[in-house]
Order: C-alpha cells, then sequence, then structure tokens
C-alpha cells in the first residue's frame, strides 16, 4: 500500500511542476505594421519586388524606423515610423506613419503626394478599429480627396477610357479570424487590358490589429485549484494500479 501512496502523491507532485512551468498568462491578440510594400512589374522593366518595409510586430519587435524610402520611379518618402504593442490588459495597438511621400509608379498619369500618410488599428476583447489619414493628399488630376478619407475609398485611373489601375484611401480588410488590416494607401496596376502600365502592388502605411483579450492566470487563483484538481483525478487510478500491484501474491515454482 505504500507504494500506492507513492504514486498518487508522485503523479500529483509531477503536475504541479509542469503546471508551474506553464507561462503566467495565455496569449492574447496580435498586431503588426510596416511602412511600405512595392510589388511591381511596369511593361519593359524587370519586377521590383520591395519586401515590407520597417516592419514591426507585436511579439517581437515592437518598433521601427527608417530614415527614408527610395524606390526610382515606384516610391520614395521622408521618415517611416512603425509600432505595434500589446499592453498588459490584453489590448493591441499598431500604427504606421510615412512623411513626404511621392509615389510615381503611375508614370504619366500622374504622381501621388502627401505630407504624411498614417494607418491605425486597435483591437479588445470587443472588436478590433482602424483609420487611416492622409495629410496633405495631392491626387493632381485624377482626383480630389481630404484627409480623412472614408473606408475603402477606391479612386479609379483611367487611360483612354479604360482603366488601369485604383487607389484605394483608408483600405480596411476584416480577416476571416477577426483581425483588421488598415492600408492608408494601397495602389493597385491592373495587367490584361488596354493601356496597361503594368501589374502590381504598391502599399503605404499598413497596420494588422487582431481581437484584444484580457491575460487569463493559469498558476493562481482559481485557475490554479481547478488544475490541481484535474491533477488529482488523474492521478487517482495510478495509485490504485500500484496498490492492486502490490496486493497480488507472488507464485512460487
Amino acid at each position: 500500500m505504500r507504494k500506492g501512496r507513492i504514486g498518487a502523491v508522485a503523479a500529483i507532485a509531477v503536475g504541479v511542476v509542469f503546471l508551474g512551468a506553464l507561462p503566467a498568462s495565455a496569449a492574447p491578440g496580435e498586431g503588426s505594421a510596416y511602412g511600405a510594400e512595392a510589388g511591381v512589374t511596369l511593361l519593359g522593366q524587370a519586377s521590383v519586388q520591395t519586401g515590407r518595409l520597417a516592419p514591426s510586430d507585436s511579439n517581437g519587435t515592437t518598433d521601427a524606423t527608417v530614415v527614408g524610402i527610395a524606390v526610382p520611379g515606384i516610391l520614395d518618402s521622408g521618415t517611416v515610423g512603425t509600432s505595434a504593442v500589446r499592453d498588459d490588459a490584453g489590448v493591441v495597438a499598431a500604427r504606421a506613419s510615412t512623411e513626404d511621400l511621392s509615389v510615381g509608379v503611375l508614370g504619366l498619369l500622374g504622381t501621388i503626394r502627401a505630407d504624411a500618410v498614417t494607418a491605425q488599428c486597435q483591437g479588445t476583447a470587443d472588436g478590433v478599429t482602424g483609420s487611416a489619414q492622409l495629410a496633405g493628399l495631392d491626387l493632381g488630376n485624377l482626383a480630389t480627396v481630404g484627409a480623412d478619407a472614408a473606408p475603402n475609398t477606391v479612386v479609379p485611373v483611367r487611360a483612354l477610357g479604360v482603366t488601369v489601375a485604383t487607389i484605394t484611401l483608408n483600405e480596411q480588410v476584416k480577416g476571416a479570424d477577426d483581425t483588421l488590416t488598415v492600408n492608408a494607401l494601397h495602389v493597385k496596376l491592373l495587367g490584361g487590358v488596354l493601356g496597361s502600365l503594368g501589374t502590381g502592388d504598391v502599399v503605404v502605411s499598413s497596420a494588422t490589429c487582431g481581437l484584444g483579450a484580457a491575460p487569463v492566470p493559469l498558476a493562481s487563483g482559481a485557475g490554479l485549484w481547478a488544475g490541481l484538481a484535474l491533477l488529482g483525478v488523474a492521478a487517482v487510478p495510478a495509485g490504485i494500479h500500484l496498490s492492486r500491484r502490490r496486493g497480488v501474491p507472488s507464485r512460487t515454482a
């Protein structure tokens, strides 16, 4: 019977050790941001793929800054800053800002300029919200849009009466996992149409947030006692098994 008690106690002790090794809280939502990304192929030119510039992530590098972006014929800017954080209450916040912006991917059809282009979002347990500001936005002859463009404002870019590109301002994309991505500016080149400039996308100032969630204590309070209760139940069969083996008489030849 002594071995049975030892088995039950050992099982519980091991369970407590594993419980103590778990993180102090369950991971809430995540956030990320980047300053710009270009992936375009203009007619007669090599493909340009910049990757995400000045990226930040709530689970890694939480802020990033670059002094400027220079992609000839595609995109130029001044200082770019991004951040993505999750606070102790589980609230997620992400932000990206690009200053002195000039997007020339449209060629002779027009250059997009702005003093500062910012995207931001916030995620709580109740939901995710986002917004964009485009200070000093100048679309030339393409359109006139204020700094606080409504979500998913689309400006078509036409050549010879054919839409060859679109400019989406304050683009807000909801994910299947309830994440929200806010792109302050998104230029999309449409291939396969008469007068096409090429294919691809240029995104400036992007922020993504998931649902926030308050940390859930796992090694204290009610969580601790519930875990101990479950481990105790799990340990009982081991103790009974050892006790029964102890009680079986040995056989002699």
